[in-house]
């Protein structure tokens, strides 16, 4: 990789990736070149580094040119205060504030509220410092978050969350609407911040991934992997063919039931319950067979660094996974089928939470919802790293960028997935699915990149000894969630469900 400027050293990763420093003087012009280039902010983190000698540390990881550009700003500890990128990444405002209410690493602009701090932790206490919170005093006040009012002839406000019905994660969203129409929507969460940051400090580098796994739920397979990927990194490791290939099996199970699940609820959300009942039924077969053949519904705890913890059955699992295929892609079929014929489901769909290719691309949309919005990212692709470098993946994209978009990528994406999962089982290689990873001597970083079925999953380990020191996992939530804040406007305030629905974005997975 070459920009100009720039002294950059490759990262022994099974991604294509690199590492350099910047000043902060230099940071902004940094990223406009890798904007010029046509790259990507992919994640902001910050770090403590007072205990060597230094102050703090920003890091920034860039997608440009289908590699990482791992970029790392020393920041004096007496200013902690670097320039505002948002200007050229607009996605890196909700980052940028996180990095302040974490370790205190101020930006000379943009919006300066707080993102993940509510009144759990006193406003002068930044939980990422190595000195954390101890002798602050807990608060346990209401935090009054300035939400942005609308003002005019008609306009009410429609506050929602954060405690929602059902099960899912807490999220506060305050609509500003004239009649049903909605003006203008704004997102308030990190009601989930659990410390999974500061808690990865100081654990063994082969003991990561049951953190990393648990990280959102719904991927598990796909954090996991990422952050073997970024362990194995450490040492320079290169795994055998048999565990990569479980682990892309594992991988596209994930998908194919999370892809399930969402198109039952998005029938539901449009009003045809008949989806939700057999789309269910679908993913709990899905899910049953992942607990009989590998002894868990999510498939959590499979992927460690050095292979897979648990391999395929010998005798019936092969069989096991190819009569699912088979039977799932002539159910689905059907489904897809009766939902675009469906006027009801369709006059739902189309039109509805539109979001152009133009704004995506110049907020960072990634993912499903990317790609249904013309955004042709997909880390199975490029790089495309082993062993999807050499399974010629057929991406799913849309421009309509509606929520029919998004279910149709979802319904392609099951069907590539199917594929994809035949032909692992079919080639599966032989030989051992996991090797005893040496200890890494000395000071060292590691990097993963995974496709999620959400979207990529980055991890980023700085380590010695193999005893971690900082380690950042980054969920393509970050750049999702304000689109959808887009995606609703002109929209009337019954289809929020369906358009949400339709993005199925992580609450926990975004606030570590």
């Amino acid at each position: 990789m070459d920009i100009a400027g720039l002294t950059l050293a490759p990262v022994a990763s099974a991604v294509p990736a690199w590492h350099g420093t910047v000043e902060p003087a230099a940071l902004v012009s940094t990223c406009v070149a890798v904007r010029e280039r046509g790259g990507r902010l992919g994640a902001l983190w910050g770090a403590d580094e007072r205990d060597r000698a230094a102050g703090f540390a920003l890091h920034a990881l860039f997608i440009v040119q289908n590699a990482l550009l791992w970029i790392t700003v020393p920041v004096a500890a007496a200013d902690p205060t670097v320039p505002d990128l948002t200007a050229v990444f607009p996605c890196a405002d909700r980052m940028q504030r996180a990095v302040f209410d974490l370790v205190g690493i101020r930006y000379d602009g943009g919006d300066q509220r707080r993102w993940l701090r509510h009144a759990a932790w006193p406003a002068d206490g930044f939980p990422l410092r190595h000195a954390g919170l101890a002798g602050l005093t807990p608060q346990n006040g209401i935090d009054d978050y300035p939400f942005v009012h609308v003002s005019g002839d008609g306009v009410h406000e429609i506050p929602v969350g954060p405690v929602h019905a059902g099960i899912i994660e807490p999220g506060h969203f305050r609509f500003s609407i004239v009649g049903e129409k909605v003006l203008r929507l704004e997102e308030r969460l990190g009601y989930k911040h659990k410390g999974i940051d500061r808690r990865f400090g100081g654990v063994d580098f082969k003991e990561g991934f049951r953190l990393a796994g648990r990280i959102s739920g719904d991927s598990t397979v796909a954090y996991a992997w990422a952050y073997a990927m970024a362990a194995e990194t450490l040492g320079g490791y290169e795994l055998q063919p048999r565990p990569l290939v479980l682990r892309a099996l594992l991988l596209e199970r994930e998908r194919i039931a999370n892809h399930l699940g969402d198109l039952g609820y998005l029938g539901n959300d449009g009003g045809f319950a008949f989806g939700l009942a057999q789309f269910s039924r679908l993913k709990e077969d899905v899910l049953r067979l992942n607990q009989r053949l590998f002894g868990h519904r999510l498939l959590m705890d499979l992927i460690v660094p050095g292979g897979v913890a648990r391999d395929l059955p010998p005798e019936t699992g092969a069989s096991a996974l190819l009569a699912q295929c088979d039977a799932l892609e002539r159910e689905v079929q059907v489904l897809r089928a009766i939902y675009d014929d469906h006027a009801g489901l369709q006059d739902r769909f189309l039109t509805c939470g539109f979001l152009t290719p133009q704004l995506a691309s110049r907020l960072g949309v990634i993912g499903l919802a990317g790609r249904a919005s013309g955004q042709a990212w997909d880390a199975r692709v490029a790089p495309g790293f082993d062993p999807y470098d050499r399974l010629e993946v057929k991406m799913a994209t849309r421009r309509q960028g509606d929520v029919a978009a998004r279910v149709a990528v979802r319904f392609d994406e099951i069907f590539e997935s199917l594929r994809l999962v035949r032909t692992l089982v079919e080639e599966m290689p032989r030989g051992a699915s996991h090797i005893a990873l040496p200890r890494p001597n000395g000071e060292r970083i590691g990097l993963g990149w995974v496709e999620g079925w959400r979207g990529e999953v980055l991890v980023a380990i700085e380590a010695r000894d193999g005893v971690i020191r900082r380690c950042h996992a980054h969920d393509p939530s970050w750049q999702n969630w304000p689109a959808l804040e887009h995606a609703i406007m002109g929209n009337i305030v019954p289809d929020f469900p369906l358009i949400n629905k339709s993005f199925n974005l992580s609450y926990s997975g975004h606030d570590l």
